[in-house]
This record gives structure tokens, sequence and C-alpha cells, in this order.
């Protein structure tokens, strides 16, 4: 047997805790010896304690967890709740993680105010492209992120079906969507006939007059300071923008912060300069 300090050291929990247990009745120790008061513990009562743990850290509170227990939770009952809470935090991690991704692009654009651009903007005509493409819907342009990823995994794997190679980069643009949010076309370019089905679309990008462009390097959840970057330079520079910027995958490895992608804004002068 353990005096209780040992068997909180074995089970990686404190002597006051321990002590809660028992007073609330999830674990009562295995024998009190009646003169001292000292607690004693079996081995075998780690079994207990670990599902204790385990269902604490799922969210149940410790009422829960006693009746939990009482309905003698199996193994494998056990594991498929921690597999689901483990997949649960992992999403909550990966979302935090992009959020502080945006957050961090956010104060460099205002650490940036007032500062001169230090990408070259140039000003350039877009010919016509052919692309393959699928189309979803984002809430905002903060959300484009989650909805555009799927889309390209989604595109790849139907294109490969179709038996139709990619010929040129992934070329992303967007419209206003009618319900509101943002209508998401995730694209490459293909040589291949026009078509539609099923969602998949061959289509004809129209050619661009007028594109101020800026190259990206880094991640597209970092590409706030240059998308605010090239609107600065648009505005200080007679343009005005005319729709939404498209993006042209130049490089595309496998860690995205050492992507490259052209932002290509569609401008006209703006005659109220002039």
């Amino acid at each position: 047997m353990f005096i209780i300090g040992d068997f909180a050291r074995h089970g990686r929990v404190s002597v006051r805790m321990l002590r809660h247990y028992d007073a609330t009745g999830l674990l009562h120790p295995a024998r009190v010896d009646p003169a001292s008061g000292y607690r004693y513990y079996n081995a075998d009562q780690l079994a207990r304690l670990n599902r204790i743990i385990a269902l604490k850290e799922l969210g149940f509170t410790l009422q829960q967890v006693g009746e939990i227990l009482d309905e003698t939770v199996t193994i494998a009952e056990l594991r498929a709740m921690l597999r689901l809470r483990r997949a649960e935090l992992e999403a909550t991690m990966q979302a935090t993680s992009a959020r502080l991704v945006q957050v961090e692009a956010r104060l460099r654009s205002i650490e940036s105010e007032g500062q001169m651009p230090e990408n070259d903007v140039v000003v350039k005509s877009l010919p016509s492209v052919r692309i393959a493409e699928l189309t979803g819907v984002a809430p905002d342009l903060d959300s484009i992120g989650p909805v555009i990823q799927p889309l390209y995994d989604e595109l790849f794997r139907r294109l490969e079906v179709a038996g139709i190679t990619p010929s040129g980069p992934g070329i992303a643009h967007y419209d206003d969507s009618p319900d509101g949010g943002v209508l998401v076309h995730a694209g490459v370019e293909v040589c291949a006939p026009l078509m539609e089905e099923d969602g998949l679309r061959i289509v004809d990008l129209p050619a661009i007059e007028q594109a101020a462009t800026i190259v990206h390097r880094g991640s597209m959840a970092a590409s706030l300071p240059t998308f605010q970057t090239l609107a600065r330079w648009i505005d200080a520079n007679g343009f005005r923008s005319i729709g939404y910027p498209r993006e042209t995958n130049l490089e595309c490895p496998a860690n995205l912060d050492d992507w490259v992608t052209e932002f290509q804004e569609p401008v006209v002068r703006d005659q109220s300069t002039l």
C-alpha cells in the first residue's frame, strides 16, 4: 500500500486533490488508519484515478465524472471520448494559431502606417487566361482561408480524375455573393475545353486592361500588410480600384511561409484627382 504522498506522486496529482476526491466520494482511500488518520491507497486504484483525470480533461464536472464511473465506462468508450476531445482541442489550437497570425498581420499594418512601401508596385495589363475552378462562399474576407483550401484540395482531386493536368499557376479570384459574403473561386490554369459539370467549371477569365500588382512573400494568413501597401499605393498614385484583386500563386512550396503570391487589383485612373 502507498501513503497518500507516494500515491499522489505515482498518479501525478497533488495530495490536496486526492483529499478532495475522497471528500466528494470519487476516490476513497483503501484504508484509513483509525489512530493516525493516515490514508493508504492500493496500486489498483491508479486505474480509477486515471479515469477521473481523463474525464475531467474532457470537460466533465466532478459530479458527472462520478456518475460516469458508477456506470462503469469501458476502456474503449473512454478512448473514444478522449479522441473526440483531442480532435476538438486540436481544432481550437489551429483556429487560435490562425487568428494569432491574422492579429500579427494587423499589427504589422498598424506599425507600417505612414511609411513608404518597401514592395514594388507595378501597373500592367493581364491577358485572358483559361482556368478550371470550384466556387464556395465565405462570410467575409477574413474567413476566406478555411473556405479556399478545401476547394483547392477538391479541385486538384477532380482534375486528376478527369485526366486534366494544370498548365500554369493557381489563380484565385473573388466576387460579391448575391446573398452577402464573398464568392471564392479557387482556380488553376489549364489547357482544356470550356465546360461546366457538377460545380467544376473551365472558364476564360477576362483580360484586365490595368492592374496594380504587388508580390507577397509568405502565407496568405499574413498577407494583410501587403494588401494594405497596395491600397495605399493605389490611392497615392491617382488610381481607383474597380474590383477584388486576383491572387496568382507564383511559388507554392510545402511551407506556407515560403509561398510567393502576386496580388493583381484592377484599377482605373481616378478622374476626381485630375
